[in-house]
């Protein structure tokens, strides 16, 4: 399965907490890397967090640093955002999506870099 499969999408409160996860296959390899990507209506598609496998480059959007934290869990091949602190601003269709193939590339934002997308899971965060 290479396109990758969100889940955890969901209503919350300003100032909530949700967790998307994500899996797909290839995950647990070197030559690639996960990121989470957001769009709301009107906007353009933007990259909130990458991760390699080995957790060592991370990158996080500005507006979401300090309170959104991607993370991993290889045994299972999922990857992991926990959102904080959830502002009205954040609500959006939050994709996970796989680089191409980028063996010793630091994980980018970019998203012409990703080559496979998945589905996006709905994100409201409303009073």
């Amino acid at each position: 399965q290479l396109q990758p499969v969100e889940s955890g999408g969901g209503l919350v409160q300003p100032g909530g907490s949700l967790r998307l996860s994500c899996t797909a296959s290839e995950f647990n390899s070197d030559y690639f890397y996960i990121g989470w990507f957001r769009q709301a209506p009107g906007h353009v598609r933007e990259g909130v967090a990458c991760i390699k496998k080995s957790g060592r480059t991370i990158q996080y959007l500005d507006s979401v640093k300090g309170r959104f934290l991607i993370s991993r869990d290889n045994a299972n091949n999922l990857v992991y955002l926990q959102m904080n602190s959830l502002k009205p601003e954040d609500a959006a269709v939050y994709y996970c999506a796989r680089s191409r193939f980028r063996p010793g590339s630091d994980c980018t934002l970019k998203d012409y870099e990703y080559e496979y997308w998945g589905q996006g899971t709905q994100v409201t965060v409303s009073s």
